[in-house]
């Protein structure tokens, strides 16, 4: 199943199933794996073919708030990558300065010992590795394509 059915207000409307969410993010998962060693050029590129035709399928469903939530999702997978592509704890340092992050507290960071998907969801991260930074490098936002097709 794709997708189900629910009464609200007296109205049937549409939704997403859950196992076509699972599948969505298993394939997610698969693109944003930390262990292959693909650019992240051609991971945002893979990952916009497929939330693009994701999209496309299901905008009819009422799914404004997964939209969303699969989004935030992506973004954080995404940082957890990108963090680990930095390596070296001088890499990190300087692109995090790069990012506009002071120096002290970019040493900080670039030192900690957390693991990756946790620091990926460190503020500091959200504050540098933002919706606009992921705009730039070509990654379409999941939500903002979800109202275009949903409203026309």
């Amino acid at each position: 199943m794709d997708f189900s059915f629910y009464t609200k207000e007296n109205e049937v409307r549409i939704r997403i199933h859950e196992k076509s969410i699972k599948r969505f993010k298993e394939k997610v998962r698969e693109i944003t794996n930390r262990n292959k060693g693909i650019s992240m050029e051609n991971r945002i590129k893979r990952l916009n073919q497929i939330t693009t035709g994701w999209v496309n399928y299901f905008g009819l469903a009422d799914a404004k708030s997964i939209m969303k939530t699969l989004d935030e999702w992506i973004r954080r997978r995404l940082r957890a990558c990108i963090w680990k592509q930095w390596k070296k704890i001088k890499t990190k340092h300087d692109n995090l300065v790069k990012l506009g992050v002071e120096e002290q507290k970019a040493w900080e960071y670039a030192n900690t010992r957390k693991g990756y998907w946790r620091i990926s969801n460190s503020p500091i991260l959200n504050k540098t590795l933002t919706n606009k930074y992921f705009e730039s490098i070509g990654y379409k936002s999941l939500s903002q394509r979800y109202l275009i097709v949903h409203n026309s």
